[in-house]
């Protein structure tokens, strides 16, 4: 297998067409950290959880963590720097647990820059984001790897991010934090074959995938994803896209429905979950607001976690 040191730009292009390996010889980095954490999932085998930025709503953190306990959220994942001792009190004091940590800064300082400047900076801000999360008990830092533009071409993204991640690995494995890649509009890392090969090049159990249900609609089926990626996929990322909002009003209005309300299969999605043995957090990543829209989100979540087929 082609190490991150050795991938050169030369060796992407000549090796962009390798067939993905078979998901049994990643069986080995499933979801390890998950079955050690507190909350038990429901009979689905999901543990709901929105972002931190969603509850707005105004009071402590400790008041926020227990009005999402008191809506039925198992936890959260934490998108913002926050006070460690308030964090780890709220939780403490709710029950309520902090799964993991949102990378803060990987859009603005991305790992395929081509500044060695801004990569360095990307890669202290990622390292700052793993402290977080082993600090409050979590158990991942999810990673947007990089980003395609006119002036950074994808094999050099490839490299550059890959040479990056891979200074991280360390770090991970002495705070027992996943490091999670999550599939996004970055012009980047386009199927679930290129993913998986991107994970596997590491040969880590700390290397894994965030996988985003609704921002696969766009351009493929979360079901295929799901079931291609396997036992790599570690947690999930919840959110709805109506491809005919799309058509009409442009890509990023699809995301303009509720969850339940847009062209996810879910039914599909839970089967080819259930296919892969998945188990684990799922966690919100829409438009918050006060009380009554989150316990929407909740019950929307709920609802689509167990419709059935037909």
């Amino acid at each position: 297998m082609t190490s991150r040191r050795e991938l050169s730009r030369r060796t992407f292009l000549d090796q962009s067409g390798r067939l993905l390996a078979a998901a049994g010889a990643t069986a080995a980095l499933t979801q390890n950290a998950s079955a050690a954490e507190e909350s038990k999932p429901a009979p689905h085998g999901l543990k709901k959880a929105v972002k931190y930025s969603m509850v707005r709503t105004e009071g402590s953190i400790e008041e926020k963590f227990q009005l999402l306990k008191d809506i039925g959220f198992d936890g959260i994942d934490i998108n913002v720097r926050l006070d460690h001792d308030e964090v780890n009190k709220a939780q403490e004091k709710t029950g309520l647990k902090v799964h993991g940590v949102v990378g803060y800064d990987h859009w603005s300082m991305p790992l395929s820059d081509p500044d060695p400047k801004v990569r360095a900076a990307g890669l202290e801000s990622f390292k700052g984001a793993m402290r977080d999360c082993a600090a409050y008990g979590g158990t991942s830092a999810l990673l947007v790897p990089g980003k395609c533009t006119k002036e950074v071409a994808y094999a050099d993204a490839y490299q550059r991010s890959q040479e990056e991640i891979g200074k991280l690995l360390d770090l991970a494995e002495e705070l027992k934090v996943d490091i999670l890649i999550e599939n996004v509009w970055n012009d980047y890392l386009f199927s679930p074959v290129e993913m998986a090969r991107f994970v596997d090049d590491f040969n880590s159990p700390r290397m894994g995938v965030y996988f985003d249900v609704g921002n696969i609609v766009r351009y493929g089926w979360p079901a295929h994803w799901v079931r291609a990626l396997g036992p790599r996929i570690r947690k999930l990322d919840i959110k709805e896209y109506s491809r005919k909002l799309q058509h009409s009003k442009g890509p990023r209005s699809g995301f303009g429905v509720k969850i339940g309300e847009g062209d996810v299969d879910w039914p599909e999605v839970m089967q080819a979950l259930k296919d892969i043995g998945f188990k684990g957090w799922a966690t919100a990543e829409v438009g918050g607001g006060d009380a009554a829209r989150l316990k929407d989100i909740h019950d929307r979540m709920e609802k689509v976690f167990t419709t059935p087929a037909g």
